[in-house]
């Protein structure tokens, strides 16, 4: 006997998909909603260390939304030396300074084995137009990292190399149990170097004579702050 309207059931509905392992292991409240739901339309890619995912001056039109490791962005001058905009990780994404239309603005490589989503620009978009209020999400990230730039060249201006270097190893740092500031990232003299935006050398001259005063110590492979340091040298 066939059913009537009020008693038929319903069809059953599909469930909604699984996200990618690779977002599904990342950490809660890593990502904004908006965020995990933009990556889950994205390519999961994965890349070995040192590939270069973005160079600068090329067209593109794509963002990395980064799901595990970190990514370098940096310029590379006429001397072939190297200035560092900064380090990525997990739960952040580069790539969208060129959805203007312009060329990229600085080149981006791997520091180490890395998953992203990759999102095309026509993906964000129709993106966008399902979530209009994800437009706003992007516009403060483009924002804060004007701001961080304006700060940086600031930095550059007005600060000596020991400047630099003291508010690098300051924000860098974090407090241990014992009161002491341990830098969690292992920098070499040449990473530090290139994202303060000066020579190795000099560089290694003032850790030198930062750690013949007692300022820092290196421990497990890790720049350790003894005490606080000095405001110039």
């Amino acid at each position: 006997m066939a059913l009537s309207a009020e008693t038929a059931r319903p069809p059953a509905q599909a469930p909604a998909p699984a996200p990618a392992p690779a977002l599904a292991a990342l950490p809660p409240g890593l990502m904004s909603a908006g965020l995990f739901a933009l990556a889950e339309r994205g390519e999961i890619r994965r890349y070995r260390k040192g590939t270069l995912l973005i160079q600068e001056g090329d067209q593109g039109e794509t963002i990395f939304i980064i799901l595990s490791g970190r990514l370098r962005a940096f310029s590379v001058g006429e001397n072939d030396r190297e200035i560092t905009y900064g380090v990525y990780g997990a739960g952040e994404y580069l790539g969208e300074m060129s959805l203007d239309g312009g060329p990229r603005s600085a080149s981006v490589i791997t520091l180490e084995a890395c998953q992203c989503a990759v999102v095309s620009r026509r993906t964000l978009e129709r993106f966008i137009a399902e979530r209009p209020e994800f437009a706003f999400e992007l516009l403060a990230k483009v924002i804060r990292r004007a701001r961080v730039a304006t700060l940086n060249a600031r930095q550059l201006a007005l600060n000596d190399v020991y400047g630099r270097l003291k508010l690098l190893l300051g924000a860098l740092a974090v407090l241990q149990a014992d009161g002491t500031l341990r830098v969690a990232e292992r920098l070499t003299h040449q990473e530090m170097a290139n994202r303060l935006g000066c020579s190795r050398e000099m560089v290694s001259r003032l850790m030198k004579d930062l750690e013949r005063g007692g300022y820092v110590s290196v421990q497990d492979a890790r720049l350790v702050l003894s005490k606080p340091l000095p405001q110039r040298w």
